[in-house]
């Protein structure tokens, strides 16, 4: 019987041979994906793009769900093997509208990239008053996953993929407040949580779904230069964090440290497509393969193991389905 990832019990690496300069092309090479269907949410725009074009250079047939279909358009322009669809992430109405037509399709998913996300935004919350970078972030891979679930399964042999990031050691899932109802929002905490929630439900969703020969992995993409997730950050939160000087230029070691958009792609791609990970899943991965797990809150690199924590990720997954209002039993 194939061991899950309680505790972090699989969070070693293995080996793969590849590294934090690895790009999407170094992955994907020699990898024929002819006849797989991928949907990668966030596929317009930054390491979402870059997902999308090596895939479909693949010959994977790439479904990018976007809110902005014409930004999407003008972005996607040249690249094959693509269909743009509708759907807003802030929307659950939006979301089931968009997995009713592809189940509607009769096609197989065999891959689903949930790839979009957000950070460093002002309080907000969506039409149920879920906190934005939760309901974003987290509770719209969850039911979008749940809804499509039937065309993974048809796929017989399915990766989801849902990225996560380094951001989870800003805070672990807090099950009293997730939605800052009584404690003061603070963005990098909204953040954190949301992502350490990525964390429990990637975990959780490879061991119930592996017996339907689905297999799930969250991925740290890295930080990485010229990207959109820092479009509404304000000047005075990256200058705290020591990220710009005074007049918010980018500081020379935090640009040098920075990855590409196709060395921060890679680590999606791999997880995607890679043999070596055909029999382990539920793992958080970076840098092209799996990270380990950190000893200490202080480590630069790997997974805080509250963010694998078996009793975590179940009550989770039962608060998810009690918040949206949907059963999810793989």
């Amino acid at each position: 019987m194939e061991q899950n990832n309680y505790q972090g019990a699989l969070q070693q690496p293995i080996g793969s041979g590849f590294n934090a300069k690895s790009t999407t092309n170094d992955v994907i090479k020699g990898i024929d994906l002819t006849g797989k269907i991928a949907v990668v949410t966030g596929g317009n725009t930054g390491i979402g793009l870059e997902t999308t074009r090596t895939l479909a250079a693949a010959g994977a047939t790439v479904i990018v769900p976007a809110r902005d279909t014409g930004k999407a358009k003008k972005n996607l322009d040249g690249i094959i093997n693509v269909e743009i669809e509708a759907m807003d992430l802030m929307s659950p109405a939006s979301i089931d509208a968009f997995a009713n037509r592809f189940i509607a399709s009769g096609r197989p998913l065999h891959l689903l990239i949930n790839n979009a996300g957000i950070m460093w935004v002002p309080l907000r919350r969506d039409s149920r008053g879920f906190e934005s970078q939760l309901a974003t972030n987290y509770l719209a891979q969850f039911q979008l996953t749940a809804k499509l679930f039937p065309s993974l399964k048809k796929a017989n042999g399915a990766r989801v993929i849902n990225v996560s990031s380094h951001g989870h050691h800003f805070a672990p899932f807090n099950f009293e407040d997730p939605n800052f109802l009584q404690r003061e929002y603070e963005t990098l905490q909204g953040y954190g949580q949301s992502k350490t929630a990525v964390n429990l439900f990637s975990m959780e969703l490879d061991n119930r779904a592996r017996s339907c020969n689905i297999r799930a992995y969250a991925v740290h993409p890295g930080s990485i230069g010229g990207t959109e997730l820092g479009r509404e950050a304000p000047l005075e939160l990256f200058q705290k964090m020591g990220f710009v000087d005074a007049t918010g230029n980018l500081l020379p070691e935090v640009a040098a440290s920075l990855k590409t958009i196709p060395q921060g792609a890679a680590t999606s791609v791999w997880c995607a497509t890679s043999s070596l990970l055909n029999r382990i899943g539920g793992v958080y991965c970076e840098d092209g393969d799996i990270a380990a797990l950190c000893a200490d809150a202080s480590c630069q690199k790997g997974v805080n193991p509250y963010s694998l924590d078996e009793i975590s990720a179940k009550k989770l997954w039962a608060l998810t389905e009690e918040m949206i209002g949907l059963k999810f039993n793989p």
